[in-house]
């Protein structure tokens, strides 16, 4: 292999688009389960999220979360997600 194959990367990179707050996956990451809607309120609240309507802080989408208590990441996130709604992570502006 050549020098200049080395330095040239195998695939081609786009552009760094800048996307404020945090995926759902890494905050949830953080929790331990099972755990009620209240302690997550109290470690994670604050953290902002993103969604396909910008970001949001935690707290305001489990307000709209009817489950008081999960089991288990997976039906955290679904509940979340569902308040969050479906369609891509909108960009910083």
């Amino acid at each position: 292999m050549s020098d200049d194959e080395e330095s040239e990367p195998a695939v081609e990179l786009g552009e760094h688009t800048p996307v404020e707050g945090a995926p759902l996956a890494r905050v949830s990451s953080r929790l331990h389960w099972p755990i009620q809607a209240s302690e997550v309120e109290r470690l994670e609240g604050d953290s902002v999220v993103r969604t396909p309507g910008g970001p949001v802080a935690l707290e305001d989408l489990l307000s709209q979360v009817e489950e008081t208590y999960f089991q288990r990441r997976q039906e955290f996130e679904r509940h979340v997600r569902d308040v969050m709604g479906p369609g891509p992570v909108r960009t910083a502006e």
